[in-house]
């Protein structure tokens, strides 16, 4: 089976640092070329790779300012759809503008729909020529028909189980969807420190409900972090925070969490009832009125479960074969 990867360019892949879809595009396109699936990656030059890499784009144009990232993306785009003839099948990894083109494909699409920006982006999905894969049931939308569900697979090698410790960590991009100012106040309700990691994507948030409680003491900010040390910080801490301000497709900083041995306290919305097994790999928490306290008292019941529990778990759930399994049977599926 030949398989052309399109994968997104707003970061190499696997990214540095954050880049959660070239995380997983690199996961899956590894674990099909361990499995002896032809495949070229479509992604940055500079992208690190076992599969064939081809493509017309440097480096990720977050990571260069002078890139404009819509004419990057349309150049990648148009170099991959035109070697398209040349493969079994195309994976889109790259959200919906590939689908504006996909009449153009000359081999079957399968799309991968990381998450909906918002309704505006489904007439894109709507009119794409197109197979679709969720990465989550809870994701799915009423309007589209779909291929399979894949939950996103983690390379459990990268993320060993950690002893834990006694401070809770927040994990993602600082926003207000990922409820930073939330996990702050959460973490001061338990009486616990809080460690905080991930890109800065709303800087008048950061600035106005993070900065001023972190003092390096209750409260420390790290930045971005890379797959190494985010996997001292996850398996050092207590539980991860994850009081979420929207319905999260999947989550991969919490199934990471969990891979760690390290229980989660989420809010109850999106993929997080699919996600967290309650009770097991942690909690889950209504937010409004009375989330904060039972937010904390959910943290005591968290870090009292068992972290080797935990990380079984979260391997047999999420680990990377069960992905690329999930994948394969997909690919079948729309070959024939």
């Amino acid at each position: 089976m030949r398989v052309a990867m399109l994968g997104p360019i707003a970061w190499r892949t696997p990214p540095r640092h954050y880049g959660p879809w070239e995380r997983v595009t690199s996961l899956l396109t590894e674990g099909l070329v361990r499995r002896g699936v032809d495949v070229t990656l479509f992604a940055t030059l500079d992208s690190v790779t076992s599969a064939k890499l081809d493509g017309v784009v440097p480096c990720g144009y977050e990571e260069d300012p002078t890139v404009d990232g819509r004419i990057a993306e349309a150049l990648h785009v148009a170099h991959a759809l035109e070697r398209s003839g040349e493969f079994d099948l195309v994976h889109n990894q790259l959200d919906w503008l590939p689908l504006a083109f996909s009449g153009l494909c000359r081999a079957p699409m399968v799309t991968t729909i990381h998450g909906f920006s918002g309704p505006a982006i489904l007439p894109a999905y709507r009119a794409g020529r197109s197979a679709y894969i969720s990465i989550s049931d809870a994701d799915r939308s009423p309007d589209l028909d779909y291929l399979a569900t894949v939950h996103h697979g983690l390379d459990l090698a990268e993320l060993p189980e950690g002893p834990g410790g006694d401070a809770l960590v927040a994990f993602g991009r600082i926003h207000a969807d990922k409820g930073t100012a939330d996990a702050i106040a959460i973490a001061r309700a338990a009486g616990r420190r809080l460690v905080i990691c991930g890109p800065v994507h709303d800087a008048e948030y950061h600035a106005r409900e993070v900065l001023p409680h972190v003092d390096g003491e209750a409260v420390t900010y790290l930045g971005s972090v890379g797959p190494k040390r985010r996997a001292e910080v996850l398996g050092s801490a207590a539980a991860l925070l994850h009081p979420i301000g929207f319905d999260e497709p999947f989550g991969l900083a919490v199934a990471e969490a969990m891979a760690c041995g390290t229980p989660v306290v989420a809010h109850r919305r999106g993929s997080m009832p699919e996600v967290v097994d309650e009770g097991v790999t942690g909690f889950l928490v209504d937010e409004g009125e009375g989330g904060v306290a039972a937010a904390a008292e959910a943290v005591t019941a968290a870090v009292g479960l068992d972290r080797a529990a935990v990380r079984a778990r979260a391997a047999h759930r999420f680990g990377v074969e069960t992905m690329v399994d999930g994948y394969l049977a997909a690919y079948a599926r729309l070959l024939g």
